[in-house]
């Protein structure tokens, strides 16, 4: 017999129609941040940064694709990784997708690693080795930006940085020291998946940013990381809605291409 609290249908609706205020509060408290979010002060970039891509070099406002907006993942695969973050891939799942529906409305959506662009050509396990039908695609060896424009691979020179305020990025920082020492728990996981050990896979980072091109200015207008992630991660949001939740105890999640069948 279970173990959760059980009850009538009119008790459920009851207590449904007590959540539904909550989750009313919770969707106008996330307007207003959106809001907040979009009001930003845009910081122009003014450094030239130049890219290869399949068909050759190209600028950053190339990876525009005409479009004003630009976003981009910033996706861990260093160029020591023999594959991509699985997080990163389970989140890179819906980037194919989710693209289409963004280009039709004047937005590019781009994806970021530091892996060299001959290495990640040779993963052929759907993408970012395992994150998406389109091949993958790199930012070279410095922390820099690529875009997702799915088939093309473009590998940058130079760095379109991972723009936060170092003292604020603890909660990152310091899971990745501290399963550095101790060499364990789910993140010494995650870098067995990738081929590293955690020192050299913590060396990347997680987070996504966003530009906005005006009269042939970038501009950067936002970024965001770690848990700020949790919004873009398809998976989860399905999962917060299921009865048993996100009902984890560690690392149980794989690239789509790795699960046995269910």
């Amino acid at each position: 017999m279970t173990k959760h609290m059980t009850g009538t249908r009119k008790e459920w609706l009851a207590a449904r129609l007590e959540l539904l205020e909550a989750e009313k509060e919770l969707t106008r408290r996330s307007d207003e941040l959106t809001r907040r979010r979009q009001e930003l002060p845009w910081v122009r970039i003014d450094k030239e940064y130049r890219f290869d891509t399949d068909d050759g070099s190209a600028s950053l406002t190339d990876l525009f694709g005409g479009r004003s907006q630009l976003l981009v993942y910033h996706f861990m695969f260093g160029p020591d990784y023999t594959a991509g973050c699985p997080s990163c891939s389970s989140i890179a799942d819906g980037f194919d997708g989710s693209a289409v529906h963004l280009a039709n409305h004047d937005v590019t959506l781009s994806a970021v690693s530091r892996a060299p662009l001959m290495k990640l050509a040779g993963v052929t396990s759907g993408g970012w080795g395992g994150a998406s039908p389109g091949r993958p695609r790199s930012a070279g060896t410095s922390t820099s930006t690529s875009t997702s424009r799915s088939p093309r691979s473009n590998s940058a020179r130079g760095a379109v940085e991972y723009t936060t305020d170092a003292s604020r990025r603890g909660a990152v920082d310091g899971i990745g020291d501290s399963l550095t020492k101790r060499g364990e728990g789910p993140v010494a996981e995650h870098a067995a998946m990738t081929g590293t050990d955690v020192a050299t896979y913590t060396r990347e980072r997680p987070g996504m940013s966003a530009f906005v091109l005006e009269d042939g200015v970038v501009y950067h207008a936002y970024s965001t990381y770690a848990r700020g992630l949790d919004g873009l991660w398809g998976m989860y949001q399905w999962l917060d809605r299921a009865p048993k939740g996100r009902n984890e105890t560690g690392t149980w999640w794989r690239r789509h291409d790795e699960y046995g069948e269910r």
